[in-house]
């Protein structure tokens, strides 16, 4: 079961920044989890939360952002620190959000990197909102793409994401009482199961012993530690 650093290793540096990245390198974790949202000249930087206190990331432009918020790296930065692990790239895109948009801008300029970038990268791109891996899917189809659930039933989550042909399911621990058969229906349609946010020794343990394929956690060193990694 792999182990992936939530926002990287967010306990010993502030999260989603290249510091808390390169922490979640040393400390041997198998990738990092961290969000993205666009800004206004069309770069992709990382962040949890669209809103700021100087604006919404996508009405303000990277230079803007970077002097509001010098610990806010662009996805480009991240991606240099973490070559050579996975990087789970949540595209953060739901109606409601102050940089909700429709037209699906981040995931295009999301492949767009990765394209330029030309495969130097181990990324798997997930959202809450289907439209958006759905979008990557359709314009990328070699880029491994999961649909995030939270409050779902993961069952239910499953079929959606297996019509859809994503390559993983990533439901919350809360909800994900029962594991086993969804592990088991996942990997029979070929999926793998990514569980978030998993920060208990018992619970890393039973989803391991249930056959889940990595957990996303805010402690990636006790992870590590109770797996005997």
């Amino acid at each position: 079961m792999l182990v992936l650093a939530h926002r990287g290793a967010n306990r010993e540096a502030p999260e989603n920044t290249v510091a808390a990245m390169a922490r979640a390198v040393e400390l041997g974790a198998d990738g990092v989890e961290l969000d993205v949202h666009r800004t206004a000249d069309g770069q992709l930087v990382v962040r949890h939360d669209a809103a700021t206190p100087s604006g919404v990331l996508c009405d303000l432009t990277r230079a803007e952002v970077a002097a509001a918020l010098p610990d806010v790296p662009t996805l480009g930065d991240v991606l240099d620190v973490c070559r050579g692990i996975l990087v789970n790239v949540e595209v953060k895109n739901l109606p409601g959000d102050p940089d909700w948009d429709p037209a699906e801008g981040a995931a295009d300029l999301l492949v767009g990197l990765l394209g330029i970038r030309a495969g130097l990268d181990d990324v798997l791109v997930s959202s809450f909102h289907l439209p958006t891996v759905d979008r990557v899917r359709a314009t990328a189809p070699e880029l491994a793409t999961a649909l995030l659930s939270f409050g779902l039933d993961p069952l239910e989550a499953l079929v959606t994401a297996v019509d859809h042909g994503h390559a993983a399911l990533h439901p919350d621990v809360w909800t994900l009482a029962e594991p086993g058969e969804v592990v088991r229906r996942a990997h029979d349609a070929g999926l793998r199961v990514n569980v978030w946010t998993v920060n208990e020794p018992d619970v890393m343990l039973r989803l391991r012993d249930a056959g889940v394929d990595a957990v996303i956690t805010d402690v990636p060193d006790l992870a590590l530690d109770v797996l005997e990694r």
